[in-house]
């Protein structure tokens, strides 16, 4: 059965976007970009809300970009081809390789993972990887962890959420501080 996954780029204190919205704390150097061109390869399909899927719609039309190195084309051509699907309720029509969510969050992640096809089920944005930790639907936790604290914003992980066990799988410290954990749920 395909994972779910939830991944996003974190701040030391728990934060994926800061109180005044900035996230320009992410920028990912070459190391890290290239990790995560690396991990986006594992991915079957990824659930977007609107908001990271508006943010990531640059990447649909960035191979027109001249100023892009080969790594970042490698990226826009893995992310144009990766099947998205986006839950929103004020967008009426998506772009690219992308559909609106059809039903809810459990019945997509039921409808998918009960699809033959390869790669996990990633989970983008705070508000939707909520939703499904509170249903018990997320099996792994992986955080890039950033050294630094923002005070407040958005955090990584819900709050009022019951106990979850997770079980270290993966770690690693990237030559710019940044440390990404892999963590999967026990049940």
């Amino acid at each position: 059965m395909r994972s779910v996954t939830y991944s996003m780029n974190v701040s030391l204190d728990g934060y994926i976007v800061g109180p005044d919205g900035e996230f320009d704390w992410t920028a990912p150097d070459e190391e890290v970009f290239r990790f995560h061109t690396d991990k986006i390869r594992e991915v079957g399909v990824h659930l977007l809300g609107r908001r990271l899927y508006e943010t990531m719609l640059y990447w649909e039309t960035a191979d027109r970009d001249p100023s892009l190195d080969d790594l970042r084309l490698k990226w826009a051509a893995l992310w144009k081809r990766l099947p998205k699907v986006v839950f929103s309720t004020t967008l009426s029509a998506v772009r690219g390789n992308a559909r609106l969510a059809s039903g809810g969050l459990a019945e997509e992640i039921e409808r998918l993972r009960a699809e033959p096809g390869e790669g996990d089920i990633a989970i983008g944005g705070a508000t939707l990887a909520a939703e499904a930790a509170a249903a018990g639907l997320i099996d792994e936790y992986r955080a890039m962890t950033y050294p630094l604290l923002v005070g407040g914003g958005i955090p990584f992980f819900p709050r009022h959420e019951r106990r979850v066990d997770l079980e270290l799988v993966e770690n690693r410290t990237l030559d710019s501080k940044v440390v990404y954990l892999r963590y999967r749920v026990t049940r």
